[in-house]
């Protein structure tokens, strides 16, 4: 077997493992069980169980990130017309959350490995995700903005403005996404659907210039 093959699978299995057992909890000699392979052979391609497990933060890092611009990038080309040529961005912003839901809820064991283990581990795991977590904040920052600009024909939000909503609606994707994740019942549209009706409303409000004052 090719040696990336290889170390995707024990990359799968070691995932599995993280994610069901905890990272401390979590045994070399299990997740080359599970992988099919020797212990020995776990060390020869990752060296370490802190380097196997930064790998797996990475790898699932990088799909998440890319699973969210790719199902954003598909509404685009189903639009016709409107921002970037596709679709507008409240409807780019719904994409990209079914998109998200349904990654996560696709591949759990993962999303508990980046948002529960990563994140309480220490450095330098905990980094990995922050890496991860501001690219998507940036892009859904974009898409906030891009729609101040439709709204307004200029950019009506300031940047500090637009930059804390867009840390809102990531943390609350975040959380929403450990719930529906925990109820088999809740479909990644419903979960997206939640969100947009809890987030998007307020914002559409704000993007008309309807501020809440206290």
């Amino acid at each position: 077997m090719p040696r990336a093959v290889r170390e995707q699978q024990m990359l799968d299995a070691a995932v599995r493992i993280f994610g069901q057992r905890g990272y401390r909890a979590a045994s070399m000699d299990e997740i080359a069980d599970v992988a099919g392979v020797s212990k020995p052979l776990v060390y020869l391609y990752l060296n370490s169980k802190e380097e196997l497990f930064t790998a797996c933060i990475r790898r699932e890092a990088a799909a998440l990130v890319a699973a969210v611009r790719a199902g954003v990038s598909e509404g685009e080309g189903e639009g016709g017309g409107g921002v970037r040529g596709g679709l507008p961005a409240d409807r780019q912003l719904w994409a990209g959350l079914q998109a998200f839901f349904t990654h996560t809820a696709e591949r759990p064991d993962a999303w508990v490995v980046l948002h529960n283990q990563a994140r309480t581990q220490g450095e330098p795991f905990a980094a990995e995700v922050a890496v991860m977590r501001e690219e998507i904040v940036a892009f859904v920052t974009s898409l906030i903005a891009e729609a101040a600009r439709e709204a307004h024909r200029k950019p009506e939000l300031a940047e500090r403005e637009v930059a804390g909503l867009a840390q809102a609606l990531v943390g609350a994707a975040e959380s929403l996404a450990g719930w529906a994740n925990g109820d088999a019942s809740v479909s990644a549209k419903e979960a997206a659907a939640t969100l947009m009706n809890f987030a998007w409303a307020g914002l559409g409000e704000l993007m008309e210039g309807r501020r809440w004052v206290p």
